[in-house]
């Protein structure tokens, strides 16, 4: 019998199967255009201050939209949020901070090293070793400790590798619960990253992070660098396969380094891309390979 009425269907299901992708690349595009707006702020209120105000904004945009005190939660549950949420706060400061002086792509690649090394720590496959060789090249080419890299700033680099340190801590207490839901742990964790940061900030930028057009344009930065990127990450996660959801997400240090480029002016040399496609290689290399049962390093906490 013919199948002609079922015709119609096809076109619908490439276009659902497209829908997580394009929510995924959406929330890439929107974490590096808020953190491409983020750096204006850095000459009214520096760098602390810009912290302080993306992180308390997106805890009040995150706990009005999950309501998290709903969520009922044991002892453990608890001082893991506090760890989860430190470290969170802690990574967002020093990211910032490596804002001041290095680009942004190069930021978020020299940070994906964090997630990177903590998936292939535990590694027993030969060919990860092959991802272990793309990623220390490509951090060969950035860091300042061989006659390979570039001329980056040192200080800038260190708050990024320390970036990278919280990235994977805060991976780690994220996978401690996963039992709980995804939305209002986040609320909870970024609320605690409030209270860690906010002193940094007031303490740098005091009274100006009150102007009115300040508060403003952080809330905007707040939008698209958390609450709009959640949510595509939800959507996408919900249809996607870890391993998908891995693969799209190494691309984050590329979009990073093209947002930068269109919204703040920063050229990257032709070593500095080589450097970044090493990383984005190993990345994508290693969710491919990831065994099952070992998350593949590209799946990251949603909100960072």
């Amino acid at each position: 019998m013919s199948r002609a009425p079922d015709a119609p269907d096809a076109p619908r299901g490439v276009a659902e199967s497209l829908v997580p992708v394009l929510a995924l690349v959406g929330s890439m595009v929107s974490l590096g255009v808020g953190t491409s707006f983020a750096k204006h702020l850095f000459a009214a209120i520096g760098a602390e201050g810009t912290t302080a105000l993306r992180v308390g904004l997106s805890a009040v945009i995150l706990v009005a939209l999950w309501r998290p005190w709903r969520l009922t939660l044991t002892g453990s549950d608890r001082r893991t949020l506090l760890l989860y949420g430190s470290v969170l706060g802690a990574m967002n400061l020093l990211f910032y901070l490596s804002l001041r002086t290095i680009p942004l792509g190069l930021a978020i690649a020299i940070e994906f090293s964090g997630p990177l090394v903590l998936a292939l720590a535990v590694s027993r496959k030969i060919v990860d070793f092959v991802w272990i060789g793309c990623a220390v090249l490509g951090l060969s080419l950035l860091l300042p400790v061989s006659g390979l890299s570039t001329s980056l700033d040192p200080v800038g680099v260190a708050c990024a590798l320390g970036a990278a340190l919280c990235w994977a801590l805060y991976i780690v207490f994220g996978q401690r619960l996963g039992h709980l839901h995804g939305g209002r742990a986040v609320a909870i964790g970024m609320s605690v990253a409030a209270l860690v940061v906010m002193p940094v900030g007031i303490a740098s930028a005091g009274a100006a992070l009150l102007d009115p057009g300040t508060l403003a344009f952080g809330l905007g930065i707040a939008a698209l660098s958390s609450a709009l990127p959640y949510t595509l990450e939800m959507v996408a996660l919900k249809r996607l396969s870890k391993q998908s959801f891995g693969v799209l997400l190494s691309l984050e240090p590329a979009i990073g380094s093209l947002a930068g480029f269109a919204l703040l002016g920063e050229r990257l040399t032709l070593t500095e891309w080589l450097a970044i496609a090493c990383i984005v290689v190993a990345s994508v290399g290693n969710t491919v390979s990831a065994r099952r049962g070992r998350p593949p390093a590209s799946v990251a906490a949603v909100a960072v």
